[in-house]
């Protein structure tokens, strides 16, 4: 689901979430850990696998998320974006990212998710060129580089996580202030260095 979204009304988001999930609704509770520096390797693997299940419809993968910055509290979930050219066409690659070990959990117009049976890998299908995928990987290399949001984020984490969830939707709606805080910061800043050239 698009985090940009926030928590709203929880009947909304509940309809909203029972469109859009494979296998309905999940009651969560959140466990933020400290940065584990296996996570990069971890990504790097399900690249290969990744690669290899999707070979030329796979454009740029990256790894996203909390898991790739470097000192950041994170749940253990690895996410990766896939750029492909049509993720809507489910039938040019459902049946390699379930062979390799994927199940789809989330279908949403331009965006699926899949995730490993363990639950500890979450992969984002975007098309190539979309502003999610420049989203994304903007949010990352503003916290690899600015340590003071770094640790803003990780507080609002882990504040976060100390409540109960009705879905994990709702904590990743539950952050959106604070993304969108940071990424204004982000995008006023790219503007600037934008007119010094």
């Amino acid at each position: 689901m698009d985090s940009r979204n926030g928590p709203g009304d929880q009947g909304s988001l509940d309809a909203t979430l029972d469109e859009i999930l494979v296998g309905g609704r999940e009651p969560a509770t959140i466990r933020v850990v400290s940065y584990d520096s296996s996570w990069p390797g971890r990504f790097e693997a399900e690249r290969l696998r990744l690669r290899s299940a999707l070979g030329d419809q796979a454009g740029r993968i990256e790894h996203i998320g909390s898991t790739a910055v470097p000192g950041l509290a994170a749940k253990p979930i690895v996410d990766i974006l896939v750029e492909m050219d049509d993720v809507e066409d489910e039938s040019s690659y459902l049946g390699a990212l379930e062979a390799a070990g994927y199940r789809l959990r989330v279908r949403e117009p331009g965006h699926r998710m899949f995730r490993t049976p363990a639950r500890d890998v979450h992969v984002h299908l975007w098309p190539t060129g979309s502003a999610d995928v420049d989203r994304h990987v903007a949010f990352r290399d503003w916290l690899r580089a600015h340590p003071e949001d770094r640790r803003l984020y990780e507080r609002t984490k882990l504040e976060l996580a100390s409540r109960p969830w009705r879905d994990m939707n709702y904590y990743a709606g539950a952050k959106t202030p604070v993304i969108e805080e940071i990424m204004g910061r982000a995008r006023s800043a790219h503007g600037k260095a934008g007119r010094g050239s």
